[in-house]
């Protein structure tokens, strides 16, 4: 699920954790401010608004470019709001360095230097990682460790939901997906953000019971919340915790 912004035909906002089309191929319209896509796997028009400021409508297979056209200037005020919204959204700091604030598994710590014998390391909390100097940018180095904890942690938490609500998963990846927080196929395969492992458990296990119930209902459908609702009943909380702090995670 990216926390990219979404409009559907249907005027409801979706959370982009649910966006888990192949990629599609790209169609320049004839408007500046938004890239026109053709997708064979679309159900319906959808714009998007992505954390780079570009704005996609999607058309569906059997849909037009002029009634994608008509569905963006019918949205055009949504876009204007997400667009604002995104503006106003923190950022996660571009360069970290000793002293920088950092979302780490929920909450926000500063990295601080730390013993942890001849070389160099740096804490968040009560966790120590080890770095090969205290100077200059230490966000590669950081980034690789949390990459490495994410693997782990959330595959067997991925594992662990699937059995407790009885879905078939047939694999779980866990990547460094720039625009969405997770995604599934039918065949059974979830993946997930790395940076699922910098929020709180709460937001974790929501995004893996969300795709979960993909696996259900392969939509954003009435059918589909309600499954969600039943395995997670706190998933609106989650989903403005994503929308407030979103940012801080790089998404």
């Amino acid at each position: 699920m990216t926390d990219e912004s979404q409009q559907d035909w249907f005027g409801q906002f979706a959370p982009a954790a649910g966006v888990h089309h192949a990629p599609p191929q790209a169609q320049e319209g004839p408007r500046r401010d938004i890239v026109f896509k053709r997708s064979a796997n679309a159900r319906s028009y959808r714009l998007t608004l992505g954390r780079d400021g570009v704005a996609t409508a999607t058309i569906p297979a059997r849909g037009s470019q002029r009634e994608a056209e008509r569905f963006v200037e019918q949205n055009r005020e949504w876009l204007e709001r997400a667009r604002l919204r995104q503006s106003r959204r923190p950022r996660a700091a571009v360069v970290w360095t000793v002293g920088t604030q950092l979302l780490w598994r929920g909450g926000f710590e500063q990295i601080r230097p730390a013993a942890a014998g001849e070389k160099p390391a740096v804490s968040l909390g009560s966790d120590v990682f080890r770095v090969q100097r205290l100077e200059g940018d230490l966000k590669p180095a950081l980034e690789s460790r949390f990459l490495r904890i994410a693997k782990v942690e959330l595959s067997a938490r991925a594992w662990e939901l699937a059995a407790q609500t009885r879905m078939n998963v047939t694999r779980v990846s866990v990547r460094d997906q720039r625009s969405r927080w997770g995604s599934c196929t039918a065949a059974g395969v979830i993946s997930l953000n790395w940076r699922l492992i910098l929020t709180p458990e709460s937001v974790r296990d929501y995004i893996i019971f969300h795709e979960l119930m993909h696996l259900k209902e392969m939509n954003h459908s009435p059918r589909f919340w309600a499954c969600v609702e039943e395995v997670c009943p706190s998933w609106r909380e989650s989903e403005a915790w994503i929308k407030r702090n979103g940012g801080h995670a790089g998404l």
